[in-house]
């Protein structure tokens, strides 16, 4: 490959890394043509874009993005094929649903709300997080919860006085 279009590469890759808010690292080499397709077409379905990269390519690509990634030079090794989501934990779940009972994909390393996790022993740890949209749709339930509460003991003493005059009127 040409020096210009290594350069080309870097640069559409670091565009990329600025689009997306996640990367996953990924290996997903021992994957047969059928499962490759599979997992591709399940990424196309959840968002993510699935792309392999040669690793010295990604490392340069990542030095011209803003931060400091240097832990991913340990994940960096052998095949590597990177997810990039805005969801936080929508490329782990797809990795934990297509991996039961097998070993690929295998997580390398995330970089996910900021926090780098290396090791595919941080998976159960990135599918529990929470998207943006799950927490403030919590947050909102949450302040939802004692005004909802106060509301319902107010309509309910209200029918319990009605009860008691209706009564109180009938004798």
């Amino acid at each position: 490959m040409k020096k210009e279009d290594k350069s080309t590469v870097i640069d559409q890759i670091a565009a990329t890394i600025g689009k997306y808010s996640n990367f996953y690292l990924t290996d997903i080499a021992t994957l047969n043509a059928a499962d490759t397709s599979t997992i591709r077409r399940e990424c196309f379905k959840e968002n993510i874009k699935l792309v392999v990269v040669k690793n010295t390519l990604f490392k340069k690509a990542l030095k011209q993005a803003e931060g400091d990634f240097s832990q991913f030079d340990v994940a960096l090794k052998g095949n590597t094929a990177v997810m990039f989501s805005n969801n936080a934990n929508s490329p782990a779940k797809l990795i934990k649903s297509f991996s039961k009972g097998k070993d690929f994909p295998k997580l390398k390393a995330a970089y996910v709300q900021e926090g780098f996790y290396i090791g595919a022993e941080n998976l159960e740890l990135l599918v529990s997080l929470k998207s943006k949209k799950e927490l403030i749709g919590d947050i909102i339930a949450l302040l939802q919860s004692p005004a909802k509460n106060v509301i319902s003991a107010l309509s309910s003493g209200g029918q319990t006085i009605h009860g008691v005059l209706k009564t109180l009127a009938d004798r």
